[in-house]
């Protein structure tokens, strides 16, 4: 792991995209600690097989460990709330970051899966963009009579 990336594998991605994506110092730290702990190597999986630390988890682990997590912490069960919930997070959090730089970060093999599976615009993000906006004035806007009638907002 020394070089910060976290190379993901061609045969445990669906879509079979290999990719390397860069981490942070903390990301690497806190996997060098779980890689000690329980004495792994360089190459093995991040989230390991409880029983076969060379191979991967199992859906049915991954969703077990989720469902085991919202109980500890309270989280009432939500109908699409799961680790993929996670990933499109990330793809709105980052929404101000070049599209491509996303997709590499992300594994995303096309900014089209991004675009139409991931990425949320919320009503805050609007707001924000509508009030960050280039504003066109004119002095000779000064003088012109507005309408009286306005449209409803709701």
């Amino acid at each position: 792991m020394g070089t910060g990336v976290i190379r993901w594998r061609a045969e445990h991605e669906k879509s079979g995209f290999e990719h390397r994506t860069p981490v942070t110092d903390e990301v690497l730290g806190v996997l060098e600690e779980a890689r000690k702990e329980y004495r792994r190597t360089d190459d093995a999986p991040v989230l390991p097989a409880p029983r076969d630390p060379a191979r991967s988890m199992s859906y049915t682990v991954a969703r077990y460990w989720w469902e085991k997590a919202e109980r500890l912490t309270g989280l009432e069960r939500k109908r699409g709330r799961g680790w993929h919930s996670l990933r499109r997070k990330f793809a709105s959090d980052l929404m101000d970051q070049p599209l491509k730089v996303l997709c590499e970060l992300g594994g995303w093999r096309t900014a089209q899966t991004v675009l139409q599976c991931y990425q949320r615009a919320g009503e805050e993000r609007l707001k924000k963009a509508l009030d960050e906006r280039p504003r066109v004035t004119s002095p000779g806007l000064a003088g012109v009579k507005r309408r009286e009638s306005r449209p409803q907002i709701t």
